[in-house]
């Protein structure tokens, strides 16, 4: 059965995100081709251009999408425990795990920050991760589990470093020991039971 114009586009859409993301998180953003990654799956370079603008725009799509997976690995991560402490500690663990896999590490750690700027790649951490973690955060403090306080300041602090861990790991760090510091400093916040 033959695809209508739509759902062309649609694929060709999906294979360019696809291979864009194989290529960034294999060799890093400043050594993709667009057009190499227009003829790996069958199209024109003027056709990746029609889809993305740029290397930068088909790279942001990736961006966007891994960020988005990963907050959904967290929260998915989270929802697994019925306890509200439980689930702030699944949820930070699987942030930090995310270091480990060379994809996030590649595309989100190390080429996101530089290629679209500190400011944009706040505000798709925000967009996902960061706001898991606030309403977390926020569940927690209306609990009493941890002290009433300003939620946003408390989620910076725990998202900044938490962003570092993961780097940290990413660039070879030794994930149990961030584990374990991340446990350390989550258990500071908490009220005496």
């Amino acid at each position: 059965m033959a695809l209508n114009r739509a759902e062309q586009r649609a694929a060709t859409r999906q294979a360019l995100l696809a291979e864009g993301r194989r290529r960034f998180a294999a060799d890093g953003y400043h050594h993709v081709v667009l057009a190499e990654v227009a003829e790996a799956v069958g199209v024109t370079k003027g056709a990746a251009y029609h889809h993305f603008d740029s290397k930068a725009g088909l790279f942001r799509a990736v961006v966007c999408e891994v960020q988005r997976e990963l907050g959904e690995r967290v929260a998915a991560e989270a929802e697994r425990h019925e306890d509200l402490w439980e689930q702030l500690r699944a949820g930070c663990r699987a942030f930090l795990a995310a270091g480990t896999d060379p994809a996030v590490r590649q595309i989100l750690l190390v080429d996101a920050p530089a290629v679209l700027g500190w400011d944009e790649w706040r505000a798709l951490d925000e967009e996902s991760s960061a706001r898991h973690l606030a309403e977390a955060l926020t569940a927690l403090t209306a609990a009493g589990i941890i002290a009433e306080q300003p939620v946003e300041p408390l989620a910076r602090l725990l998202s900044g470093a938490m962003n570092e861990a993961a780097l940290w790991i990413a660039r070879g760090g030794d994930a149990q020991s961030g584990e374990q510091a991340l446990d350390r400093l989550l258990a500071g916040l908490r009220t005496a039971p």
